[in-house]
C-alpha cells in the first residue's frame, strides 16, 4: 500500500485545545468524584504521582488540585470547569458559573460554642472566633454589625479544640454528623450557609460546547445513581391508579399483553421510593413487579 493511501491517524489535540477539568486530588469525596468521571465516559490516563491526566477518548485533560484550590483556579481561568464544594466558592470570593449540585458532600457551616454559653451567634460579636473561613465569617458579622470588632483567627485544621484551648469563645466549621462537635464540647449555635459539591466552570472558557456535553453526561449518571426502572403487569381498569403511583420522568410506557385485560407498564422511580412503590403496586392488584438498576440515562 502506498503511503499515501494509508489511512491517516487525526492529529491529537494540543494542549491550548483541551478542556480542562479540575478535581480534588484525594479526601472523602474522591473515589466518588472518579465514579461521576467514569459514568460520564471520560477515559483517562493517570500516570504514577502524576497530577494531569489526558482523557483517551475526548479532548479533556483531568487536573487532580487541592479542593481548596479548585474554585480560585476556575474563576482565574486557569482551568475551565470544577468540582469543589459551595462552601470553597464562597470563601474564596470566586467569581465563577454554578452549573449543578452533585448532591454529595452535604453538610453545614455553623457557629459552634462550648455547651450552654451561647445561644445565638449575635451574642458572639465583638468576641473570638476561630475559623478555617475568614472570608465568610466576616461577612457574616458584617452583615450584623459593619462597626463589629471580633476577632477572626484563621486556622488550617483542628478548630473544634479551640475553645477548650482558651484561644476562641467559638469555632466556625463545617458539620456533617456532629461527631466531632459533640467530642470536644462543643454544640451548633446557628448555620451559616447549607454547603454540598458542585459542578462550576469559568464564565469566559472558550469551551462551551464540550462543557454543556460533559454536564449532560454527569447529569444523566447522576439522575441514574438515584433512580430505577419498575416494570409490572396491570388490569386495565387499573391503569389510571397505577400510573399515579408510577408517572415515571415523562410518563410511563404502557404496552398491551395477550391476556387482553392486562397491560405491561414501565416507569422510572426514585431509588429511595421503590419499596413503598411496590407495596402501593401489589395493593391495587398489579402482579410480576420487577425492578432493573439504571446504569445510565439522558434527557
Amino acid at each position: 500500500m502506498a503511503e499515501e493511501d494509508r489511512p491517516q491517524t487525526p492529529p491529537s489535540p494540543s494542549a491550548e485545545e483541551r478542556l480542562l477539568l479540575a478535581v480534588p486530588k484525594k479526601g472523602r469525596l474522591y473515589e466518588r468524584v472518579l465514579s461521576i468521571l467514569k459514568g460520564a465516559g471520560l477515559n483517562y490516563v493517570r500516570a504514577a504521582r502524576l497530577d494531569v491526566a489526558p482523557c483517551t477518548n475526548m479532548p479533556v485533560t483531568v487536573v487532580f488540585l487541592p479542593a481548596a484550590d479548585i474554585a480560585k483556579y476556575v474563576s482565574e481561568g486557569n482551568v475551565d470547569l470544577g468540582i469543589t464544594g459551595e462552601d470553597i466558592i464562597a470563601e474564596s470570593q470566586a467569581q465563577v458559573v454554578e452549573l449543578m449540585k452533585l448532591g454529595m458532600g452535604k453538610c453545614k457551616l455553623c457557629f459552634q460554642a462550648p455547651k450552654g454559653t451561647v445561644s445565638s451567634p449575635k451574642e458572639l460579636v465583638g468576641k473570638r472566633i476561630v475559623t478555617s473561613f475568614p472570608n465568610i465569617t466576616k461577612t457574616f458579622f458584617d452583615s450584623i454589625d459593619p462597626s463589629h470588632k471580633t476577632s477572626i483567627k484563621y486556622v488550617t485544621g483542628s478548630v473544634e479544640v479551640a475553645p477548650s484551648l482558651g484561644l476562641a469563645d467559638a469555632v466556625v466549621d463545617l458539620v456533617e454528623t456532629g461527631t466531632t462537635m459533640r467530642a470536644a464540647g462543643l454544640e451548633a449555635v446557628g448555620t451559616i450557609m447549607e454547603t454540598q459539591s458542585v459542578l462550576i466552570s469559568n464564565p469566559h472558557t472558550k469551551h462551551s460546547d464540550l462543557i454543556r456535553l460533559i454536564y449532560e453526561r454527569i447529569q444523566g449518571y447522576i439522575t441514574a445513581t438515584r433512580h430505577c426502572m419498575v416494570s409490572y403487569n396491570c388490569p386495565k381498569d387499573k391503569i389510571e391508579l397505577a400510573t399515579a403511583i408510577t408517572p415515571g420522568h415523562d410518563s410511563p410506557t404502557i404496552m398491551p399483553l395477550l391476556d387482553q385485560g392486562m397491560v405491561s407498564i414501565t416507569a422510572m422511580t426514585r431509588t429511595t421510593e421503590v419499596a413503598s412503590v411496590m407495596d402501593q403496586l401489589k395493593q391495587i392488584g398489579a402482579v410480576s413487579i420487577v425492578v432493573f438498576d439504571l446504569i445510565n440515562c439522558r434527557f
